[in-house]
């Protein structure tokens, strides 16, 4: 007689993750506030008694934090690391444990945490994904962390494959570069720079494509609406898989899905061994494709087939050379005769993963219990998908029982020796169902005392356990409950060999020979009550059989043609696939075997007997013209910077390599000529030294034809800095000109990108300037960001835009010319000096005027006089008089400042500076600071004073008449003010004496420069001794 299996309660909090160690249950309760999308609480939960009580670990006392998961190390459980932060999330921390939990210690770190990834052989090391998409590496167990690289796609980050990767210390990855594209790329966790890592794809991919699955690495590259998939195996060069024309595959692995076919390939070439699978899309275009793996047999799959509309299940034996609908049970779970009959009625089941992770999903299967799978589903020509009945076969899908009427959630203990069950519904329960005998008898177990909403199985670790845990909750308002169901009580003894017997698994059509071997299972007898225990093992023999016809399937590039029964499993080559044809990788002096038709099924071990590749006959290669030449760099930073080391990979899809020809022409002057280039040890590398853009070339030819790669090179230093030069006042519906000044100044092939008002699309040039209009009235953010390929920088300016406002014309004398630097800094400061001193002098409030200077020489500016807020409606009427009293101060050299050295600056009119200085050329001031002309010759008195440009200073300048926009090229400052450019200060910053602040302090505007010269009769101006 079975015995009572024991419970025990426990009241926890909120949303749950859990995990089991050697010996300790770590439980984590989480409280979500929906409203505000936070976790506002959280408690970590510690068992060492299997869950027979639970101590809640208080990690910060008199602090609250949240701790947002946990990670526990696969080689070594007693090592744990909790992930938390404070209330606020300013303070990120972790909290480390190398005792199963007992203790742990605290960690700060500078980054928030987002995953971790444990080491798969070094228990010490681990990778941390932050939230900020930057990858970080630990080698002290989460002490001290390094970053790897930024720019990195989640869930795309993979540790080294021990046997498979030469170096364990090498992590795979997806990043993004600056330019926005996607690479796969490989480092060393002891430098992982920009220089330091190895684009292992040649070429950008698809974002969030990269996966890496023991042997095999899988990339997607989608180019217009065209998608290639690619493959390497045991880290080889990537190569293209092949499907068969006209099938569009979503999904990679050993077994392909595609959006409504199943292909199977070795590595390389994929045939189609089912169509019109059934696939549902989920949100982020991830597609669901109804296809399981039946674990503990291999070569067995379940998939759902959608036809006219009818979704039936069809079950392989054979990795999908033949496909056979469920047969269905005899009788009903009553023990009552069913109606349903082959070949018009079959069982059907729903192939659904669970969302939540502690709940199986509709079919259940468990490695350490071979041939058993239960699933929900329902009778029928079709799958229903409100009906949710229970099935349960023991032999592998051959024969079928039904046990529940509505879906169950499925654990499977002592190698399947216990299956529990609880049922999947929104009412709650505290009866559990288990069977010891494979389902062919159920008991009720009264789990609990109150009924509780069960939201989880969890069992200990190993097959073995028959411990198990239901969590959940009593109410949708209160703590959650967990209960431990120990079924260890339940059985006196250990099994002995006597109490198995052994079953042998065949298909449907009861053959015996499946993937070429005769296979032998055991099972425990129904009438034994003992523990299989962990040294259990359900394989007994294994023995190969002789090939036949059904161990082959169709090769790549042919297909079955069912509908003609008469030709049986023949395979027909498909009409764009001839079968003659050369592989890719044929090179003269080599033979190749034309393909049959036919192939042994992957991983099939049959021996001897019938062979249906050996027919195959027996060719030379020919010589093959190279085709699908590509050219790329190793980093793939197609922007470098002079005197950068650079690699070109050439890479040639088909053709023939050891007889080819490549000719490289690297655009500076440097053309070499290799053989074997695509093969050979030696990669190209070079160094361009000057700046510019270089179409890199490369050529493949021999005898049987030839292809041609180019790649263009943009070599350019970063991008230090820009200046976005703009009027600060604008007028409604006037045009303005937006202005980039970028650092360095020959920086080529430079993107801008503007930003103005809330419109989030920006503007793309070439020019660094762009020409504006603004419709209303208010204050415009404009931002401009420059790019060339390298770096990014940015600028930002708010034009403030009127509908009305008076601009007057200000001139300077010339002296300021020799001390202008021509930097938005330096004219920041004169101009907010010369608004102070003017409306000091007028009265005018200083928050009413503008000043802004222009760029290049003589120097130049613009007075805003902006309008008043008590401004009468009819403007016509109104007569502003702050203009008349600015021009008449301006117009009796009142307006004037001292720059280094007493040196006074006179501002006023334009024509008035113009007649004043060719008259007053020999004054004093000239003289004591460095004048241009001696004070005994007078321009009056000499005809060779002209106009001309002053040395040392690249400023060209047009009179009123000229139609073309002024350019104007940074200062190149002659010995005598080179001092200026390196940071002295060189006007005092006392501004209620009237002097000019230095030179770093920066202001409200900037300003752009002008588009025509507006500098009063007779232009520029110098006198010249």
């Amino acid at each position: 007689m079975l015995k009572k299996a024991t419970e025990e309660s426990f009241v926890l909090l909120v949303d749950t993750h859990s995990a089991c160690l050697l010996h300790v249950i770590l439980i984590l309760t989480k409280y979500f506030h929906a409203d505000s999308n936070k976790v506002l609480e959280s408690s970590l939960w510690r068992s060492s008694d299997y869950g027979s009580t639970y101590t809640k670990l208080n990690l910060m006392p008199g602090t609250t934090i949240i701790v947002t998961n946990f990670y526990i190390c696969p080689t070594n459980k007693k090592k744990v690391i909790l992930v938390s932060s404070s209330i606020n999330e300013r303070d990120q921390m972790l909290f480390i444990s190398t005792d199963e939990g007992s203790s742990f210690q605290r960690q700060p770190v500078s980054f928030t945490v987002d995953t971790l990834l444990f080491h798969p052989s070094e228990e010490d090391k681990l990778l941390a994904y932050s939230k900020e998409a930057k990858l970080y590496i630990s080698t002290d167990l989460g002490h001290k962390w390094t970053q790897l690289q930024e720019r990195v796609t989640k869930d795309r980050v993979f540790w080294a494959v021990t046997g498979v990767d030469v170096d364990p210390d090498l992590v795979h990855m997806e990043i993004q570069d600056i330019s926005g594209g996607y690479l796969y790329v490989t480092c060393l966790i002891q430098n992982c720079s920009d220089k330091m890592v190895t684009a292992q794809f040649l070429g950008k991919i698809d974002h969030n494509s990269l996966s890496v699955q023991d042997e095999h690495i899988f990339v997607k590259v989608t180019t217009g609406n065209r998608t290639k998939y690619y493959v390497s195996y045991r880290r080889n060069e990537f190569v293209q898989m092949r499907f068969p024309k006209y099938a569009l595959p979503k999904v990679r692995s050993s077994e392909i899905a595609a959006q409504n076919k199943l292909f199977i390939s070795k590595q390389v070439y994929y045939s189609i061994v089912l169509e019109n699978v059934r696939s549902t899309k989920q949100p982020e275009e991830n597609v669901l494709i109804d296809i399981l793996e039946v674990r503990g047999i291999k070569g067995v799959f379940l998939a759902n087939q959608k036809v006219d509309g009818k979704v039936m299940t069809l079950i392989t034996y054979n990795k999908g050379r033949d496909w056979e609908p469920l047969a269905p049970p005899t009788s009903d779970m009553n023990g009552k005769p069913v109606s349903c009959k082959q070949p018009d009625c079959h069982l059907h089941l729903h192939l659904r993963w669970a969302d939540n992770p502690y709940v199986s999903g509709t079919v259940h299967t468990k490695d350490s219990a071979p041939g058993l799978i239960m699933g929900a589903g329902n009778l029928g020509s079709q799958l229903v998908e409100y009906k949710e009945e229970m099935y349960i076969t023991s032999d592998c899908g051959k024969t079928w029982r039904q046990v529940f009427e509505e879906e169950h959630h499925i654990l499977y203990l002592d190698h399947g020796g216990v299956i529990v069950a609880i049922k999947d519904t929104s009412i709650p329960l505290k009866i559990l169902k288990f069977s010891i005998d494979e389902g062919q008898t159920w008991s009720i177990h009264n789990f609990t005392s109150t009924s509780v909403f069960v939201d989880g199985l969890l069992s200990e670790p190993g097959d073995e356990t028959l411990v198990m845990t239901v969590f959940g909750h009593i109410s949708y308002r209160s703590d959650w409950e967990l209960v431990k169901v120990d079924f260890r009580k339940s059985f006196p003894r250990q099994c002995t060999e006597a109490d198995y017997d052994s079953w042998k698994l065949t298909d449907l059509q009861g053959e015996k020979c499946i993937m070429g071997q005769e296979r032998m299972y055991r099972r425990r007898k129904e009438s034994s009550f003992c523990i299989k225990g962990k040294s259990y093992t359900s394989a007994l023999t294994a023995k190969p059989c002789q090939c036949t016809e059904k161990d082959f399937a169709c090769d790549y590039g042919f297909e079955r043609a069912p509908s003609l029964r008469v030709e049986g499993d023949r395979c027909y080559p498909d009409f764009w696939h001839d079968p003659d044809a050369p592989p890719e990788n044929c090179h003269l002096g080599h033979s190749y075997k034309s393909s049959t038709g036919y192939r042994k099924v992957i991983t099939n071990v049959c021996e001897g007997g019938l062979n249906k590749e050996q027919s195959a006959k027996q060719h030379s290669c020919p010589l093959l013209a190279p085709k699908g030449l590509q050219l790329g760099i190793k980093g793939q930073m197609l922007a470098v910077g002079p005197g950068d080391d650079i690699t070109f990979i050439v890479h040639q899809e088909q053709g023939d390599t050891t007889s080819t020809r490549y000719q490289v022409d690297l655009m500076d002057g440097v053309r070499t000529i290799y053989e074997n280039l695509t093969i050979t040890d030696e990669p190209i590398q070079h160094r361009y030294e000057k700046p510019g853009v270089y179409r890199v070339n490369v050529k493949a030819e021999n005898s049987a034809g030839h292809d041609q790669a180019t790649l263009y090179i943009q070599v350019t230093a970063p991008l230090q800095d820009v200046h976005l030069e703009v009027v600060p006042i604008a007028g409604r519906n006037q045009e303005v000109n937006l202005t980039a000044i970028v650092l360095p100044t020959e920086a080529n092939l430079t993107v801008f990108y503007w930003w103005i008002g809330d419109n989030l699309q920006p503007k793309l040039t070439l020019e660094n300037s762009l020409i504006a209009r603004f419709s209303e009235e208010g204050e415009v953010p404009v931002t401009v960001q420059a790019s060339n390929g390298r770096s990014m920088v940015q600028d930002s300016k708010t034009v403030i835009v009127y509908d009305q406002f008076q601009v007057i014309p200000l001139s300077f004398s010339r002296n300021l010319d020799r001390f202008n630097p021509n930097i938005p800094e330096w004219r920041q400061d004169v101009g907010q000096v010369v608004t102070k001193i003017i409306a000091k002098l007028t009265g005018v409030p200083q928050d009413s005027l503008v000043t802004m200077v222009k760029p290049g020489l003589p120097t130049t500016a613009d007075l805003y006089v902006l309008p008043q807020e008590s401004t009468p409606v009819k403007r016509s009427v109104f007569v502003d008089k702050r203009v008349p009293t600015i021009k008449q101060v301006l117009s009796e050299n009142n307006v004037s400042f001292i720059v280094r050295g007493g040196l006074r600056v006179l501002v006023t009119l334009p024509d008035y500076i113009t007649e004043h200085e060719l008259q007053n050329c020999d004054r004093k001031n000239y003289k004591n600071h460095g004048s241009l002309l001696r004070p005994e010759e007078s321009s009056l008195t000499h005809p060779w004073l002209r106009f001309r440009k002053l040395p040392g200073r690249n400023v060209y300048a047009q009179m009123h008449n000229e139609k073309e926009q002024e350019m104007t090229s940074p200062v190149n400052h002659s010995e005598d003010t080179q001092n200026i450019i390196q940071g002295e200060e060189f006007i005092d910053d006392d501004l209620d004496s009237q002097t000019l602040g230095n030179a770093g302090s920066r202001s409200k505007f900037s300003y752009p420069r002008p588009g025509i010269g507006n500098f009063g009769p007779g232009g520029p101006l110098s006198c010249r001794v």
